[in-house]
């Protein structure tokens, strides 16, 4: 039975102009080729706090509306033409409490994540629906959640950390954001371009995507970084922390040695394409590494993590960042394909509503195009990377935490 009482979602617009009015400035937003490829695509990001402030639902709620005077697209709604039309029609608001004290918030938490976030009420985002949907929970014995749910369309995970800490920024007093925000692609400089036909395929691909894989909560140990690190002559965490990942599941759910089993992530473009700072739409490109099922099973960590950083170093060389590293005539399996993302320098982890910054940021994902894994900014009381994970089918679960154990 659940432990959290959530009121009925309202509408908060911004703070200048009457709920549900519609009124908003009457601006469109053209959407860049990147966000055309994820628009209605829901992602939920989950921030906990172990140390309370004072009427965290009415503290955020008010902050949250004085933020959209500021960050006006993400109270609109996306218009028949595709475009965002700054409506000022509102996001989705809920304040929430739990019965409890704050848990360990995990996928197999006896509290699931559908308690704590707001959700969309169909699959994918449909057009009508609110970009953004928020719920601040507050827990017995102190603490509190922070879940907002957005259309991929209108941000990134980068620019959805830069709004949540503007939002903080307000909570605690400041008058304005310290971040101008830009939201208009004709503003913002030089984005990644992406081919329609890419374009195409990739809203095809999220159509048909699937929950057939399981959630799983995993960590890869500080020791066993450190290790990777050393054994590579120096590495980031992520290069080390994919690498891990992707040997580990392709030794799970990968047989034949000669089949195709590739890397792919994302790289966020706006320092290198000179983006102007602020920007807060999707500016990023997905970069594909290929390489056999037997080469990344058993071969070299360091050819690993030589291959994941030769595909950062070339992210702007072709199609202005729209491309990875792409074979002609090849076309693995879906479920041969390992997407690994991080979250850990977006800021999430920096946003801070009057009490200090969470203990700990969990992503959600409820659709995926493939099996992916997401590591998370470091998690109070963690001894390693938290990683989310969609990896895996439910039977390949024991096999591929047996080879990150063996790690």
């Amino acid at each position: 039975m659940s432990v959290v009482t959530k009121s009925s979602p309202v509408l908060v617009c911004p703070s200048s102009e009457p709920a549900g009015s519609g009124k908003g400035n009457g601006s469109h937003i053209n959407l860049s080729s990147v966000d055309n490829c994820y628009a209605s695509l829901p992602v939920t990001s989950l921030l906990v706090f172990d140390q309370p402030i004072s009427d965290p639902v009415e503290t955020i709620k008010r902050a949250l509306a004085q933020a959209l005077l500021h960050y006006r697209p993400m109270a609109g709604r996306i218009a028949e033409d595709r475009r965002i039309t700054c409506t000022g029609e509102g996001v989705s608001f809920v304040g929430a409490s739990a019965s409890c004290a704050l848990p360990e918030l995990v996928p197999t938490s006896t509290v699931p994540i559908d308690d704590l976030a707001l959700q969309y009420p169909a699959p994918m985002c449909r057009r009508g629906d609110p970009l953004l949907l928020m719920q601040v929970t507050e827990f017995s014995g102190g603490g509190f959640t922070v879940a907002v749910t957005w259309n991929h369309a209108v941000a990134d995970g980068k620019g959805m950390a830069q709004f949540l800490q503007a939002i903080g920024e307000l909570a605690r007093g400041m008058p304005a954001p310290s971040v101008l925000p830009v939201r208009s692609p004709e503003k913002a400089g030089p984005l990644p371009v992406v081919p329609a036909p890419t374009v195409a395929m990739q809203r095809v691909i999220l159509r048909f995507a699937t929950r057939g894989k399981a959630a799983l909560d995993v960590t890869v140990p500080w020791s066993l970084i450190r290790r990777v690190k050393a054994d590579c002559g120096g590495c980031t965490v992520f290069e080390a922390v994919a690498a891990v990942l992707w040997r580990c599941r392709t030794r799970a759910v990968i047989s034949d040695p000669e089949a195709a089993a590739p890397l792919s992530f994302p790289c966020n473009l706006r320092g290198p394409m000179g983006t102007q700072d602020g920007y807060y739409g999707n500016c990023f490109a997905v970069q594909l590494v290929h390489a056999t099922a037997g080469s990344v099973a058993n071969g070299d960590i360091r050819d690993l993590v030589n291959l994941i950083r030769r595909a950062k170093e070339t992210v702007l060389s072709n199609g202005n960042g729209s491309n990875g590293d792409r074979k002609r005539g090849t076309c693995p399996r879906l479920y041969n394909v390992l997407a690994v993302g991080s979250w850990r320098n977006l800021g999430f982890d920096a946003a801070d509503f009057g009490h200090g910054t969470p203990s700990r940021v969990v992503c959600h994902m409820e659709r995926v195009a493939g099996p992916c894994c997401i590591a998370c900014p470091p998690c109070k009381g963690k001894d390693g990377v938290d990683v989310m994970s969609l990896c895996v089918r439910p039977e390949h679960v024991d096999a591929f935490l047996a080879e990150l154990a063996s790690m």
